[in-house]
């Protein structure tokens, strides 16, 4: 041995564990299927929030037109502010005739138009009552026989800016000839710009959402469809 000088013996691999591999183990079809059915969840969820945010900024930001002219008016019963506004259209001449649609049967023309500005001339000349709907899929199916029976051909649809996309979608669903002209009654709730922080405002604009991707979904496939009149009920028991 010199000095200084160390000799290294060099490493060599062992046999035993050279032919020994570690395996990285394999991902089974269970896992990987709720590992796409974790990303499909959180896509979907991602589509719906980013659909509400959508929704929610076309209804707070619809505004009725400036000079609101038509054939026709029909107004969408659930609040007798609705109704006052549609009366009101009508006493402008925005429309010939008007369609309260959707009323219950115990109620008389008589205690309608004490609650709006209307005269009980108007009423007799102009105003129809229909009693016949049950629901907003009702509400198009009687106004659509309303507006073929007295050949309209444009309508001013009134009802609240958060029910009027579905409104619209059920119209367009039964009678796509006519031509609906939307007249957004704004609901008081969502005139600031904060109403996402009043839990009822909130409330009703989630509940109204889901109603829209329900009636929506429906309308494509035909199923959970049913005719919304009372007359079609009635005749169904039979």
């Amino acid at each position: 041995m010199t000095m200084g000088y160390t000799r290294r013996n060099p490493i060599r691999p062992d046999p035993a564990l050279a032919s020994y591999r570690v395996e990285t183990p394999r991902r089974g079809p269970l896992r990987r299927m709720l590992r796409w059915c974790g990303f499909a969840v959180v896509l979907a969820m991602a589509l719906v929030f980013g659909g509400f945010l959508r929704f929610a900024d076309s209804v707070t930001t619809m505004r009725p037109p400036a000079e609101p002219k038509a054939d026709a008016i029909v107004v969408l019963t659930g609040g007798y502010q609705r109704i006052d506004q549609a009366v009101e259209l009508l006493q402008k001449g925005a429309g010939k005739r008007l369609l309260i649609s959707g009323v219950h049967p115990s109620t008389t023309p008589a205690q309608i138009r004490k609650t709006t500005t209307g005269s009980a001339d108007l009423f007799d000349c102009c105003v129809d009552i229909g009693y016949d709907a049950i629901d907003t899929i009702g509400n198009a199916e009687e106004a659509s026989n309303w507006i073929h029976a007295k050949g309209y051909r444009s309508v001013l649809v009134v009802t609240n800016n958060y029910h009027m996309p579905r409104s619209l979608a059920e119209l367009a669903y039964v009678d796509d000839d006519t031509q609906f002209i939307p007249y957004p009654v704004v609901n008081s709730d969502l005139k600031t710009r904060a109403w996402f922080m009043d839990p009822n405002a909130l409330r009703v604009m989630l509940a109204e959402y889901g109603k829209v991707l329900f009636a929506g979904a429906r309308n494509i496939t035909g199923f959970g469809r049913h005719p919304g009149l009372r007359s079609a009920a009635a005749d169904g028991k039979d």
